[in-house]
Order: structure tokens, then C-alpha cells, then sequence
């Protein structure tokens, strides 16, 4: 599975980063990476380390192998954000198959069961799928990567045994009937993090009385990185080996817009670097009781990392460092 990948990266002239191998130090950011379907993130991860030349890559936001779509790339110091992007709500377009269940609630695992699909109209269709809109209680599937007493569910699936998964809130801010052709229906959902399209499928062929799967996954976006902008990774081996990479590499902040922003002067990246506290030498952006995570930024527009106020003390607090002082480069 791995040899398309490894193609694109020697067609980039990339040399492969040992063990002990030092980092490129000039390249920290995000890529916006359409996977494929038949890799797994894992496989992307892999050929974009090939690819750039440096081990520090990382993913935010797992797409099953059979998926495709916007898959986040974190590259250098942006990985320390991974966990904030892989937070954010995400978009899908979704095509399920009602009247067959599989054992992975997906078309990769065997067929268990097939069922008569009753007639649907668009208002049944829609009471039906009202029942998956805002926030809910959705059970994981069997096949999914969640831990339970230190083991991966699907780990015990592929044993043939069964993990009890407890339900988890989730919001669907959005679902969307695309078409409708029996008995196959498109829909885009936008969602929080953790909702399982999959699980959606299966209880919507539950609730019918047929069964259902997910036939084809596609994500639309994650955050504020859309499809439409997403490069293949033939395009971005193509960019590296044009001396182009930084224009695929996306500013470190691009996965955190959101939060507000605070300025200060570029000896603070030492105090940050350190996780030390300082006095606010400027004030908090929103009330002085909001100790919600700020950007923060030198007189320059270099990111310095993510701060809170302390507003008893009156104190920025280091939560997480971007920049690193110049004794930290050596």
C-alpha cells in the first residue's frame, strides 16, 4: 500500500530522515493533504516525513483508510497544536446504503444481514433523520480505535469478541439530505469532534427497521482547512521538488483563528520558551475574568505560542510554546 507513496517522495528527491537524524528546522506549519482512499493517516504521515525530509509530522483528525479528504498536517512546532485543530468541528459528505448491515458498519467488513428498505418519501426520510440532528448520544462502532482497559476495539472485533462502548455525546450541527436514490442516500453533516459517520449510518438503518452502512466517506473540512484547497501529496512532492514547499505550508496559527490575540514585545518568547509567568505589560482581549486561551504574539506577527490571564495576579501564564528563544535553537 505504501509504494504510491514512497513513489511520490522519491519523484521529490527527498532523502529519508534516520533515527538520529536532526529535524529541518525551517519548516513549521500545517499542510492541507487530501487523502486517498485506500491509505490509512498513518501512511500519510509517513511520505510527507520522506517528503520534507524531517520526522516532526503528525496528523490531526483520523480518516478511516476506505475514507478520503482533508486530512491536517502538523509539521516542526505546530505539532504541539495538534490536539487544539483536532478539536474542531468537522464536515462531511457521506453516501450510506440502507437494507444491508456489515460487521464494521462500513462496505469494508462482511455482510450480516440484509433487510427490505421500507418506502421512504422526503418526509419520512427527514423524520427519520431528525432524530440524528443536534446534540445526541451515539454509541461507537465495534470497529473504531477507542480504548477500552488498554485495548483498541477493533483489536477484540478482529477476534471475533465485543467491547461494551458506552454512549458519547456528540453534536450534529448539521445533516443535509443530498439525494435520495433507494437505496442508496447522500447527505453532508457537519459535526463535533468524535462523531462517528458510521455510527450515524447504523442507527439510521436501525431506526428504520432495515439496517444500513456507510458506503463512501469524503471530509469537506476540518476547521478552517476546506478540500478545495487540499493538495494531493503527488502535488505537494511536486512543490518540494520545485523548491516550492513553503508555498503548501500553512502558518501555524491557521488551526487556532479562532482564539483571541494579544500582542507583546519579542523578549517574552524567552519567558514563553521557559513557561514563565510575566506582568501583563497589555490588557487582555474581553473581560478581566476570562482566562481563556489567547494567542500571543511579538511586535513582529512571529507567533509566540497560547497564554491565559490570571486576573488575580494579573499575570500572562504560559500554556503552550511555538517560538523557542535563541538559546534554544543551539
Amino acid at each position: 500500500m505504501l509504494s504510491g507513496l514512497e513513489a511520490a517522495s522519491e519523484r521529490a528527491g527527498a532523502r529519508v530522515v534516520s533515527r538520529r537524524g536532526r529535524d529541518r528546522d525551517d519548516l513549521h506549519g500545517f499542510l492541507n493533504v487530501c487523502k486517498a482512499p485506500g491509505f490509512t493517516s498513518h501512511d500519510v504521515v509517513a511520505i510527507v516525513r520522506r517528503t520534507l525530509g524531517t520526522r516532526r509530522v503528525g496528523h490531526a483528525g483520523t480518516l478511516d483508510p476506505a475514507a478520503e479528504g482533508v486530512l491536517p498536517i502538523c509539521v516542526g512546532r505546530a505539532t504541539r497544536l495538534v490536539d487544539r485543530l483536532a478539536d474542531a468541528d468537522k464536515g462531511y459528505y457521506a453516501e450510506m446504503v440502507l437494507g444491508v448491515r456489515t460487521a464494521t458498519d462500513d462496505a469494508e467488513g462482511e455482510v450480516v444481514e440484509e433487510r427490505e428498505v421500507p418506502p421512504l418519501d422526503d418526509t419520512s426520510l427527514e423524520a427519520a433523520l431528525d432524530r440524528f440532528r443536534g446534540p445526541i448520544d451515539q454509541t461507537p462502532p465495534q470497529f473504531s480505535a477507542i480504548k477500552i482497559d488498554g485495548r483498541r476495539s477493533y483489536d477484540v472485533a478482529r477476534r471475533g469478541g465485543e467491547v461494551a462502548l458506552r454512549p458519547r455525546p456528540v453534536s450534529v450541527h448539521r445533516l443535509t439530505v443530498h439525494w435520495w436514490r433507494p437505496p442508496r442516500l447522500a447527505v453532508t453533516i457537519a459535526c463535533s469532534k468524535g462523531t462517528y459517520i458510521r455510527s450515524i449510518a447504523r442507527d439510521l438503518g436501525e431506526a428504520l427497521g432495515c439496517g444500513g452502512h456507510l458506503a463512501r466517506l469524503v471530509r469537506l473540512w476540518v476547521g478552517g482547512f476546506a478540500l478545495a484547497d487540499a493538495l494531493s501529496l503527488e502535488e505537494l512532492a511536486e512543490r518540494v521538488a520545485g523548491g516550492r514547499v513553503h508555498e503548501a505550508l500553512l502558518p501555524a496559527d491557521v488551526g487556532i483563528m479562532g482564539l483571541p490575540a494579544a500582542v507583546v514585545v519579542p523578549s517574552r518568547v524567552i519567558d514563553m520558551s521557559h513557561g514563565r509567568p510575566w506582568r501583563c505589560e497589555a490588557r487582555p482581549p474581553g473581560p478581566a475574568e476570562d482566562e481563556s486561551l489567547v494567542r500571543l504574539y511579538d511586535t513582529s506577527g512571529a507567533l509566540l505560542g497560547l497564554v491565559a490571564h490570571d486576573p488575580a495576579r494579573d499575570l500572562w501564564l504560559s500554556r503552550l510554546a511555538i517560538a523557542r528563544a535563541a538559546a534554544d535553537d543551539t
